[in-house]
């Protein structure tokens, strides 16, 4: 039975998120690998944070780039914002669907190798000044 489907519609719009964000899911990097690159533009301005991922050396460094342009993006079409004033409010990477797969060994047994996703959310922020 839907009761109450008029509320709870208004206290999801409520409570929903107004900053500019992208999601960009289903990326086959481990999160663990994805949360060191986070880590380090967390915070950052908009621009430093394009240029600390343009010099960082690790493969998760290009998925979380189009993340962050993306959320650019749509703060400016979006929203009207502009870019020279946002910067990373938050940035986090979840674990998506793992592919299990199995690699043949010795005396008939098998190891599995687990191939782990991530779901990658920038969420930008307008500095107040």
């Amino acid at each position: 039975m839907a009761t109450r489907t008029k509320q709870k519609a208004e206290a999801y719009k409520a409570n929903k998120e107004h900053r500019p964000h992208a999601i960009a899911k289903y990326i086959r990097i481990a999160p663990g690998k994805v949360q060191v690159v986070l880590d380090l533009i967390r915070g950052k301005g908009l621009r430093e944070a394009v240029a600390i991922l343009k010099a960082t050396p690790k493969a998760a460094c290009e998925p979380v780039l189009k993340v962050v342009n993306s959320a650019a993006a749509n703060a400016e079409v979006n929203l009207g914002l502009d870019k020279e004033t946002l910067y990373v409010a938050a940035c986090f990477a979840d674990a998506g669907p793992v592919l299990k797969r199995m690699q043949p060994v010795s005396r008939g047994r098998g190891y599995r190798i687990l191939k782990r996703t991530s779901h990658i959310t920038v969420i930008l922020d307008s500095k107040s000044e």
